[in-house]
């Protein structure tokens, strides 16, 4: 219950400030969101498996933004931004469709 309301001030507040991304972090933010989203599912996921640990979620939600920003960091001072980019939301998009489909089965039954 914290953590949907942690969710929803947390939404509140950035509507209500309306904060700006310095234009150096904009390429960033994409992966960092699409990498939020992916552990947010694992995570739903892990309840519905009822195997969920606060820590484990914690921890791959920061690590998975860490690193997917940083790997496109690192494809930007090499010169392939764009396509490592695409790459980590590919796979990601694979990771968060199947969880998706675990989180399907599991209201579904099907």
């Amino acid at each position: 219950m914290f953590a949907i309301i942690g969710l929803l001030v947390g939404i509140g507040l950035g509507l209500w400030f309306q904060p700006t991304v310095p234009l150096g972090l904009q390429p960033y933010l994409p992966i960092a969101v699409v990498a939020a989203l992916d552990a947010l599912a694992g995570g739903l996921r892990a309840r519905f498996d009822d195997v969920f640990d606060d820590r484990v979620f914690t921890t791959s939600f920061i690590f998975n933004v860490f690193i997917a920003a940083l790997i496109v960091w690192l494809g930007d001072k090499i010169g392939v931004g764009s396509q490592l980019q695409t790459a980590v939301i590919v796979v990601l998009g694979i990771r968060i469709f199947a969880n998706a489909a675990a989180i399907r089965r599991h209201i579904f039954k099907a």
